[in-house]
């Protein structure tokens, strides 16, 4: 692979690609109809949203689904550095467009820079492994593009700080992947809290899974249709190598699609586990009932510290979340048990309970389960938070300080002591050793950097 020169930049400026002044050769202006018909409804082209995707694994493809159903959406192109899932996807987006009567036609992309000059693109779609997401969602948003992020917002807490800087610097919309902030019960939970239904909280049961491990998997021989020099990006550590299932393949003609979710995010080295995994959607959402969006816990105390059965995360005003199980005879599943003065409530997709039926509409007791990775609802809102310029259900200061929390869940872990954050400051208050860690902030691998970085510590 060339080297990306491309990539660096000076401070808060644009990387040296110019992505407002170039224009895509041959490509300004979209190729649709004046106006055009979805489920039923007459979009104009005011109205119209042209999207471009940046990876297309499953979830890519799950995203693109959800959107597609989204009246006004339209999708000109996809990036991603495997060339089979970058035909699969163009294949999906074509057959689409057949279906709603409008050109077919879906460019791809073995690198965003170039997708990202395109005049023609209002947003970019992010499904990438964790340590693309802040320079591609920068970049994005240094170009003018509106980004819809799947979480976590960052695999670091500088990145995700840096994204942060960056939405609110250029102006633009970010709403985050954590789709259960426009699912019903997610939503009927947090209304409850917030409302003092269950009186004050006292303790926060959140179930979420293990911690990554270091990686162990053999080198394999790179196959032909993946850059994985491109997958690495800036990733700086020489133990990560090419296995399959870091990157899960699949082939066309006849169709076979992943046999198993991307296992980066399994290992030390290129993910953060399940605590980032699914604590950005279990914390997001409980940080969101205690009215903690925006901050966070101001200690963190790994499980077996001192012979604690539970890694406890501490908020300054008392409020205590555990990584444990939300329902005791299901200790495994995963979702958040509120505890209050007053009673409890339990909630998970698909599910919602509470020591006080009266708080519970009758028909929301028991929720049908849906398919909430392709959740429109989520989407929707994203796209008319594009089209009334204003943030959405789930935007990035949300995401960061979840971002934020989930990293800082780790770094205790692995520091095997209590770590203290102070949330208004953005600081570990002189503990070295932790501002140390690669999950505060890691040196990129050359030429890579990262836009809008602020250290604090």
């Amino acid at each position: 692979m060339k080297e990306k020169n491309e990539k660096q930049n000076n401070g808060d400026g644009m990387s040296r690609r110019r992505f407002l002044t170039t224009a895509a050769t041959g490509l300004a202006g979209f190729w649709i109809l004046p106006s055009f018909t979805i489920g039923g409804v007459r979009v104009a082209p005011s109205d119209r949203v042209v999207m471009g995707f940046v990876g297309v694994g499953q979830q890519g493809c799950s995203d693109f689904r959800s959107f597609s159903s989204c009246p006004g959406v339209q999708v000109a192109a996809c990036c991603d550095v495997d060339s089979i899932k970058r035909e699969r996807f163009r294949r999906y987006v074509t057959a689409w467009q057949k279906e709603q009567g409008v050109a077919e036609r879906c460019d791809t992309y073995e690198e965003y820079e170039r997708m990202l000059e395109r005049k023609d693109i209002d947003a970019i779609a992010i499904a990438t492994p964790d340590h693309w997401h802040a320079l591609v969602a920068i970049h994005s948003l240094q170009a003018g593009k509106d980004v819809f992020l799947q979480k976590p917002l960052a695999f670091t807490i500088t990145e995700g700080l840096a994204v942060q800087r960056a939405v609110r610097a250029n102006n633009r919309i970010l709403q985050m992947g954590s789709q259960q902030r426009s699912s019903a019960e997610f939503q009927q939970a947090i209304a409850i809290v917030r409302s003092g239904g269950i009186g004050d909280i006292k303790e926060i049961h959140a179930r979420v899974g293990d911690p990554p491990t270091p990686l162990n998997l053999p080198e394999m021989p790179v196959p032909a249709n993946l850059n994985f020099n491109l997958w690495m990006g800036p990733l700086n550590d020489p133990k990560i190598h090419y296995h399959p299932d870091l990157c899960p393949p699949v082939s066309l003609d006849p169709e076979v699609n992943e046999q198993l979710w991307g296992a980066w995010r399994w290992y030390e080295e290129t993910g953060n586990g399940y605590p980032a995994d699914w604590g950005a959607h279990m914390y997001d959402i409980a940080q969101a009932a205690i009215g903690m969006d925006g901050l966070g816990p101001v200690e963190y105390i790994p499980k077996g510290y001192n012979g604690a059965e539970w890694a406890t995360m501490k908020y300054a005003n008392g409020i205590i979340m555990q990584e444990r199980p939300y329902i005791e005879d299901n200790p495994e599943a995963r979702g958040i048990k509120f505890v209050g003065d007053k009673g409890w409530l339990r909630v998970g997709r698909g599910y919602i309970e509470c020591s006080d039926k009266n708080l519970l509409k009758k028909k929301e007791e028991k929720i049908e389960k849906g398919q909430y990775e392709v959740s429109s609802p989520h989407m929707q809102n994203f796209i008319d938070a594009i089209r009334s310029h204003t943030d959405p259900n789930s935007p990035v200061e949300y995401g960061c300080s979840t971002n934020t929390l989930c990293c800082l869940f780790n770094i205790a872990r692995e520091l095997k002591r209590p770590v203290h954050w102070n949330p208004a400051t953005l600081s570990f208050e002189g503990d070295k050793e932790a501002a140390a860690h690669r999950l505060y902030y890691y040196d990129y691998r050359r030429p890579y950097t990262l836009p809008y970085l602020e250290r604090r510590n």
